[in-house]
């Protein structure tokens, strides 16, 4: 995706302030980014919007990367984030408009796909209440395919807590995705 020294050397000119390094750095960053979203969204809508949100938000927060960790890996958190976001925000829309939602995905009007989002949201929201300390080590391991060094670099945890933190939100995650198992 980058060359070597490249995505430093923008991150570095758009810290800087230079507009056409940002601008650039946004422009590649971009189908990242809506790849990220895409994990987490079932309609390319809903994860374009989740994209222009997380873009919005590493611009606006550029000059907050100082570094710890990989730029690449705060872009995942930024993404993931904004994904998790739009999620909840459709989600709330549709309860306040008193629409009737069905308890579980109807597999005849939902592809399978999207079935199988809607339910990893669900259950990624069911792990944000009930273990909040989980969500963001699971997802930038198994969803945003952090290597698991990575994963404690950027939340700045030692690896073995980061280990049983991912350990914990899996066995949560498989009981609610894969009852029985």
């Amino acid at each position: 995706m980058f060359e070597d020294g490249e995505l430093e050397r923008l991150v570095a000119a758009a810290q800087a302030g230079d507009p056409g390094s940002t601008e650039y750095l946004l422009a590649r960053l971009r189908p990242v980014v809506l790849r990220r979203c895409s994990r987490f969204l079932p309609h390319h809508a809903d994860a374009e919007e989740a994209a222009q949100d997380a873009l919005l938000s590493i611009s606006t927060h550029l000059g907050d990367y100082v570094g710890r960790g990989s730029f690449l890996g705060w872009v995942t958190v930024i993404a993931s984030n904004a994904a998790r976001s739009t999620y909840r925000s459709m989600r709330r829309r549709a309860e306040d408009s008193h629409a009737d939602l069905p308890d579980s995905v109807d597999p005849r009007t939902t592809s399978v796909i999207a079935g199988t989002r809607l339910d990893l949201m669900e259950a990624l929201g069911a792990l944000e209440r009930q273990h909040p300390t989980l969500v963001e080590s699971f997802v930038l391991r198994d969803l945003g395919d952090l290597t698991y060094a990575q994963v404690a670099e950027e939340l700045d945890t030692p690896l073995g807590t980061v280990r049983d933190r991912i350990h914990q939100a899996r066995r949560f995650m498989r009981g609610r995705l894969a009852p029985g198992l």
